[in-house]
Order: structure tokens, then sequence, then C-alpha cells
């Protein structure tokens, strides 16, 4: 059984790795024996991660690279695709975990910037990535790409609702790259976090009243830690889900099926 989560020789592409989900993914894929690229804006925060990484898998296969990359810069993107390949010569796993909310409020009170930021960084660029990596896994028939979205994009939102738009939007972009990619044996899917204690999400689970709330409103009765979506995220991308494409996975401990709604 363990084999079918295997990772040994894959090699891990995954954004917004220097913390977070990001890095809770990347060290998980690492201890099952995947070459992984720890990538943020901040070199010497994944050069960080990346040797933490590399210490605690000294007897294993696994393996961690630093690369800087701004992700709203499609030229940056194109950079580390180039710098992944002439290290490691493919990519057989895509993460796209890295995102972006500069607003916070009702969307009536959005302006052009902000929205653009999100839907650029969020969905545009994510796209893009994407149509720079798939060639070669279609080349080599095998991949597997995993979008990070949200559960915010299966609901309405007060105040996240640009951010909202952005998520349901990934999610429908899985399943178009499904239908694409499918035929040269690429599976897409998406994960649908719940809230989870990261940086991104400070906001939410700091505020009392807002983390009473989740922690009322779901059943298992706690706020997910980023460890929590690593399990989902080994099994899209290993043997174990080789027949799983265009599907959302939501990993928020009950609080959908609840009903309920925490933003």
């Amino acid at each position: 059984m363990t084999t079918m989560f295997d990772l040994t020789g894959k090699v891990a592409l995954i954004t917004g790795s220097s913390r977070g989900i990001g890095k809770a993914i990347a060290e998980a894929y690492a201890r099952q024996g995947a070459k992984v690229v720890i990538t943020s804006r901040k070199l010497d925060a994944c050069e960080a991660v990346a040797a933490q990484i590399n210490k605690e898998n000294d007897d294993t296969p696994g393996e961690a690279m630093a690369a800087a990359c701004n992700v709203s810069d499609a030229g940056q993107l194109k950079a580390l695709v180039d710098q992944v390949m002439e290290a490691w010569g493919r990519i057989d796993i895509l993460v796209c975990n890295a995102a972006v909310n500069p607003y916070h409020g009702p969307m009536s009170g959005i302006d052009d910037g902000a929205w653009e930021k999100i839907l650029q960084v969020n969905v545009t660029n994510v796209l893009k990535l994407c149509n720079m990596v798939l060639p070669d896994m279609a080349a080599r028939r095998d991949g597997s790409v995993i979008l990070i979205s949200s559960v915010g994009g299966l609901k309405g939102s007060q105040n996240l609702g640009a951010y909202a738009v952005s998520k349901a939007a990934d999610m429908q972009l899985a399943r178009n790259l499904a239908i694409e990619w499918g035929p040269h044996n690429i599976r897409a899917n998406a994960i649908a976090p719940g809230l989870i204690k990261t940086d991104f999400a400070r906001a939410l689970w700091e505020d009392p009243e807002a983390r009473a709330r989740a922690e009322a409103a779901y059943p298992l009765g706690r706020l997910g830690e980023p460890e929590d979506i690593a399990g989902t995220a080994i099994l899209l991308a290993s043997e174990a889900g080789s027949f799983i494409t265009g599907q959302t996975f939501v990993v928020d401990g009950g609080g959908v099926a609840a009903g309920n709604r925490y933003s």
C-alpha cells in the first residue's frame, strides 16, 4: 500500500512554498521521496525551507532546491520553469498554491487595481504557468497538476467576494485542464481548504469572533493546520490518485457539509 503513495524520482514544483500550505505540501512530498522546488518572492526564506528539508531527508531520496519567483510576473514564472528544467530536467507535479488577496470588504468597494491583481495572480498566471509546464508532461505522457482553491469559491461572501470569485475560477480551470490534457495522461484537480491556520488567513483565525464561528461551524470542532492539506496533495500527486481528475476536494473539517460559513 505504501508504494501507491511513493513519489520517489518525481520532481514537484510548488508555488508559494516557503510557508503555510505550500511548505507543508513540499515537506510531505519530500518525505515521500520527491525532489521539491521551494519558491516564493524571497530567496532567503526559500533557502531556509530547502535546507531544512534536505537536512530532514538526508537518508531518503527526498531533496529540495530553492528558487525565488514573484508569481505576478509571467517573465519570472518562465525563468522559474527554465531553472527547474535545467537543474532536474522535468516537472512531474505542479502545485499552484501562491495567491493574493489585497482587499477585504464588499465587492462594491473594490478598486480596479485590486480586482485585476487578484484575478491576474490567482487565475491568469496560474493558467500561464500550467501552459509552460504541461507540454513537457504531455511529451512524457505523465503528470499531475493541483490547484489550491478555497471553500470560499463554493459560496458567497460578504467581505471576501473578489477572492472567492478567483477561487471558483480555479475550480473551473482544473476541470478544463483535466479535459484538455487528459488525453496526454495528465491529471488536474483542485483542493479547496477551509479555514487553515496560515499567515495568509491570520486576520480570520486571530479574530476571536471569526475563530469561534469557524470552530462552531466545523463538525470536527477545530481549525485546519497546513499539514491537513498535505495528505490530499499526496493522494492527487501519486499513483493512488491515478484515476482522479477534474475534481475539487473540499478539506474543511466538514464545514461545507454542515452548510455553515465563517467569512
